[in-house]
């Protein structure tokens, strides 16, 4: 598909799998959106945060940074690619194209210049409202800090905060040195 062809059509599902993997966009009801390239501490605390995860993540769940999640599979499909995510190992041993919303445990965004009302409305609205259990908020102006979220009655409610040094009980329990994750060598 040329980037001319989109603009005269909602996109389906089966156009946005045909596109390359490499693409910075996301799918809102059938529309492309542009996701800019995140700047380089951004990519590394996305790319830090993913690795943390993975390694203390318990048997059965695994995670992974910058994956295409289905939060909406009708004819005015959204395809959403949130920073990082937290799967089932289940979901994961499929080795989809993309995950479902119902295959996610976590969605994590890392805020960036211009993507502030999306991080912090517009993602966790639709994320809440396809089921995401746990969506985490990581702020990366100093001090860098995280705000975990859970659905409750199908809203977000915060459940844990902090700077620096934090440690989480929910999706399992973790800890991380949020001063670390865009340190540079």
């Amino acid at each position: 598909m040329t980037a001319g062809a989109w603009r005269d059509h909602l996109v389906s599902l089966d156009e946005w799998d045909a596109m390359p993997e490499d693409k910075n966009l996301e799918l809102v009801d059938g529309v492309l959106r542009v996701v800019p390239a995140a700047l380089p501490p951004h990519q590394k605390a996305q790319n830090r945060l993913a690795y943390w995860l993975d390694e203390q993540l318990p048997n059965g769940l695994t995670a992974y940074a910058d994956v295409d999640v289905t939060l909406d599979s009708s004819d005015r499909p959204t395809v959403r690619r949130p920073d990082v995510v937290v799967v089932t190992t289940e979901a994961a041993v499929r080795g989809p194209k993309r995950f479902a919303a119902a295959d996610v445990v976590l969605a994590v965004e890392i805020v960036s210049p211009g993507s502030e009302r999306a991080d912090r409305v517009t993602k966790p609205t639709q994320y809440a409202k396809v089921g995401i259990a746990h969506y985490w908020l990581v702020e990366l102006d100093e001090p860098v800090r995280l705000v975990a979220f859970e659905l409750v009655d199908g809203v977000y409610e915060p459940v844990q905060e902090g700077t620096g040094k934090v440690e989480l009980s929910r999706p399992a329990t973790l800890t991380f040195d949020l001063d670390a994750l865009t340190r540079l060598r």
